[in-house]
């Protein structure tokens, strides 16, 4: 009698540990779709990476803070945003925050909307949609658009 006890109490702790696993690994991919964290950015005209942006929550938005640059030798090491209109008029583009007011998609959680997105080079500020693509949780798509007109690039999440 005692043996068969036994036999089924490892029988049950098997499929404990393996739930334990499996809701462990779950945990573990949903945390990857948040778009936390630092994320280089890539232009999309030259395929350089351009800066590391710090996206943060804040009461249940998204703001992204440029944290570094990457500048070529010929260009301005401490660009400002001298074309900017709004608060960020002639701020350093490092330490500014681009990303402002993102809301995950009540339709998608792997979807970011309703926010904006400021070129510090240009001084413009576009409407701004991020998603993560199914299967790719370190490549965030960022769209910056004014009505029909947009551009899409490519960040890489930064891996420790």
């Amino acid at each position: 009698m005692c043996k068969k006890h036994v036999i089924r109490f490892m029988i049950q702790f098997k499929h404990v540990t393996l739930l334990g696993c499996f809701f462990l690994t779950s945990l573990m991919s949903f945390a990857q779709t948040s778009i936390e964290g630092r994320w280089k950015t890539i232009d999309d005209e030259t395929g350089r990476i351009k800066s590391v942006v710090d996206i943060v929550e804040r009461d249940g938005q998204f703001f992204g803070t440029v944290v570094e640059l990457f500048r070529l030798p010929d260009e301005d090491q401490t660009p400002h945003c001298d074309k900017c209109d709004d608060d960020r008029k002639d701020q350093p583009a490092l330490g500014m925050e681009i990303v402002r007011n993102m809301v995950v998609s009540e339709d998608n959680t792997q979807e970011w909307k309703d926010g904006t997105i400021c070129d510090p080079k240009k001084g413009s500020i576009y409407d701004c949609e991020m998603w993560l693509e199914d299967g790719e949780p370190d490549v965030l798509k960022v769209r910056g658009y004014i009505w029909f007109v947009f551009r899409t690039q490519d960040w890489l999440r930064e891996v420790d």
